[in-house]
């Protein structure tokens, strides 16, 4: 129909059929950036804010997320994972997180990095909002 992967011929939503692939090994590395005000990204740097450790957090809600890709995202496979990392760095004005995923498998890992990286900055923004309700993302 329209050459999109996820669309049979008749136009309706499918899974793509990766059982012919060979397992390759795979990674993929996904990043964003929370801006916010220096107050907020004090705190944050400083574990001070009124919820604790918001990284620590961040980088526990990225993992699972990545883990949970395909329950969030319909038409994703299900991926056995070998591995995920979150990592922030502190910026003038933001967080930024950058998770990296990998495994051996059929199909790529991209919606695993880029799930864990967007749950990461959501959490950030629920644990400093008391501190900044002007976050973005």
């Amino acid at each position: 129909m329209s050459g999109l992967t996820h669309l049979d011929e008749r136009g309706q939503a499918r899974m793509v059929d990766v059982g012919g692939k060979a397992e390759t090994a795979r990674s993929a590395t996904a990043t964003g950036r929370i801006r916010m005000s220096p107050g907020a990204l004090a705190a944050v740097r400083d574990g001070s804010g009124p919820k604790g450790d918001v990284l620590a957090a961040a980088r526990i809600a990225g993992i699972m997320a990545a883990k949970k890709t395909a329950e969030l995202i319909p038409l994703c496979h299900s991926l056995a994972l070998d591995q995920v990392f979150v990592e922030f760095a502190f910026e003038d004005d933001a967080v930024r997180a950058t998770a990296t995923a990998s495994l051996t498998g059929k199909t790529g890992i991209e919606m695993e990095a880029l799930t864990a990286t967007s749950l990461a900055l959501l959490t950030i923004y629920d644990m400093a909002k008391a501190l900044d309700k002007g976050m973005v993302i």
